[in-house]
């Protein structure tokens, strides 16, 4: 470990993390974004891309094992909606800052948004890196007692209701794309609604519900997920 530089990230991160790292390479990737990306001895990009596509599928899982435990009566609809509340981009940026994770990222980007953005991108990658070096088990610890425990208000979460249609609108507009809502009474259940999301000529999320608005939210929540947003 030479250099003070080096020093201070590796006592910071012991700090985030409460234990000590192994492969301490891996850590330091996590917290590179790809506008401050190095190259390898084959002149590939080195950044935090392939960690965090890693850390948002292990993420997924953990989460949804606790949900589907801490929740034994609920419905897939509601984990659902419960675990996307937990993982979308917004809510993680805010555990990143709890965290001081930005402390150590290296990222040359000047816009704001997209900097909140990256915020949530760093936690998953920063997961990716904890899951290679410690394996499933302690990484899953680490989300529960580190970050779910201290900082995640579940009975907040259960209680407030996130408007998906909304939060993808925005999206659509910073993005200049355009999103259309099909929603119409299901063709075997009169009783019942089915939404599809198009966004410009693609068709995305689906969703149904017992009035318009429930299925366009749940269209809408499925495509947020398919778009990673």
């Amino acid at each position: 470990m030479k250099g003070s530089p080096k020093k201070s990230f590796y006592y910071r991160l012991i700090r985030i993390l409460g234990f000590l790292p192994g492969k301490i390479g891996l850590y330091e990737l996590a917290f590179i974004h790809k506008s401050a990306s190095v190259s390898d001895a084959k002149g590939n990009p080195l950044n935090y891309e392939r960690l965090e596509y890693l850390g948002d599928a292990v993420l997924g899982v953990i989460i949804a094992e606790f949900l589907y435990l801490k929740f034994p009566d609920r419905n897939e609809g509601f984990l659902t909606k419960m675990r996307s509340k937990i993982v979308n981009g917004e809510h993680l940026s805010i555990l990143t800052q709890h965290l001081g994770l930005e402390q150590l990222l290296d990222n040359r980007l000047q816009n704001e948004q997209a900097n909140r953005h990256i915020l949530g991108d760093t936690f998953e990658a920063l997961i990716g890196a904890i899951y290679l070096d410690k394996g499933y088990r302690r990484c899953k610890r680490y989300v529960l007692h580190k970050v779910i425990k201290k900082f995640v208000d579940i009975a907040d979460l259960e209680k407030n209701e996130t408007n998906y249609k909304s939060l993808l609108i925005e999206w659509a507009q910073k993005n200049r794309k355009e999103v259309t809502f099909y929603t119409d009474i299901e063709p075997y259940d009169p009783t019942r609604f089915i939404s599809f999301v198009g966004i410009a000529d693609t068709l995305f999320g689906s969703g149904t519900g017992g009035s318009k608005k429930e299925a366009e939210q749940n269209a809408a929540l499925e495509t947020l997920q398919e778009l990673n947003v």
